[in-house]
């Protein structure tokens, strides 16, 4: 019978390729017709505020639920084809992992390695290579006394066992601390040129430290997708530092309603302020400052961050 997931991947293609795909839950949609591509070998980031569909997406692309219509290929096969080949090389770190709390990182490695058909002298090698790249060697504590960052990154070198092209991560810093989110985020960039990373998220700065791609998901829709530099050089938006001698709310309050303002953060006696038009914005500013009977100590133009793009994109209201 042949093959009707045609070719395997080549090494320039997409190691996810999604096309309208759609997902209903009764009179609910949940995916409205997304079109995204992972390209081979990336970090890729899939933002979007909570209840965007990203869970939803990582269901289907991992066989856990069924799509409405709409294709996915992955890592170059018909996912409606050729489930059993794809799940032997994709690994999944959900949101809440579960763990076997009574077991240490090597029996739980070893345990779910077996899973997957390994055994041996490789088993063993596998695990002591994924508990170095964890960060976990020689930790004899069982996984019940671990924190919270130690977890997801045991569920990173889980999610590994099986050496993986694709590894896809559903929130894998959400509710961590900075130190752990740091530790499991410098897991994730170590991983650039091992395997492709699908790095499902909604913390931006996470984003914009470690992923090449990003697709932004709004109410089942995808509203961007291109490289984060380029996502940026497109967004048609500046950055402008305002520093006063004096109250900075008071010359937040002048400025509501300015047709160049996009959005206003305060930090001490700093405005930093997302325009749409720089060069108006730098005209008005020294008179609205003037008329606020504030002093003028510093006007500078900022980096348009990742932030500044998904609030355009997805709403000030709802970020």
């Amino acid at each position: 019978m042949p093959d009707e997931s045609g070719p395997a991947e080549t090494s320039t293609a997409a190691a996810l390729d999604i096309r309208s795909l759609r997902k209903e839950f009764g009179t609910a949609v949940a995916l409205d017709g997304i079109s995204l591509r992972v390209p081979n070998g990336s970090i890729f980031g899939f933002l979007g505020p909570n209840g965007a569909g990203k869970t939803t997406t990582i269901r289907i692309v991992t066989g856990l639920a069924h799509a409405t219509a709409g294709t996915v290929r992955v890592l170059g096969r018909d996912l409606a084809h050729d489930r059993a080949a794809i799940a032997r090389e994709i690994g999944f770190l959900p949101d809440v992992p579960g763990f076997y709390d009574w077991m240490t990182a090597v029996e739980f490695l070893g345990f779910t390695g077996r899973l997957f058909g390994l055994g041996g002298s490789a088993l063993r090698q596998r695990v002591d290579d994924l508990l170095d790249l964890a960060g976990l060697t020689n930790v004899a504590t069982r996984i019940g006394g671990y924190s919270r960052g130690m977890k997801q990154r045991l569920g990173i070198a889980q999610a590994l066992i099986n050496a993986p092209r694709l590894l896809i991560l559903d929130e894998p810093t959400s509710a961590l601390d900075p130190i752990g989110r740091r530790e499991v985020l410098e897991t994730v960039a170590s991983l650039r040129g091992r395997a492709t990373v699908f790095f499902s998220t909604h913390i931006l700065a996470d984003v914009e430290r470690v992923c090449d791609t990003v697709a932004i998901l709004d109410h089942g829709r995808v509203v961007a997708n291109s490289s984060v530099a380029a996502l940026k050089q497109r967004a048609g938006v500046n950055r402008l530092a305002v520093t006063v001698d004096g109250d900075a709310r008071v010359l937040a309050e002048r400025l509501e309603g300015a047709p160049w303002l996009v959005a206003c953060d305060i930090e001490d006696a700093t405005l930093r302020l997302t325009v749409s038009d720089a060069q108006r914005a730098a005209h008005d500013l020294p008179r609205a400052v003037a008329e606020t009977s504030l002093g003028l100590l510093r006007l500078a133009n900022e980096e348009v961050s990742l932030e500044d793009v998904f609030v355009q994109l997805v709403g000030g209201e709802r970020a």
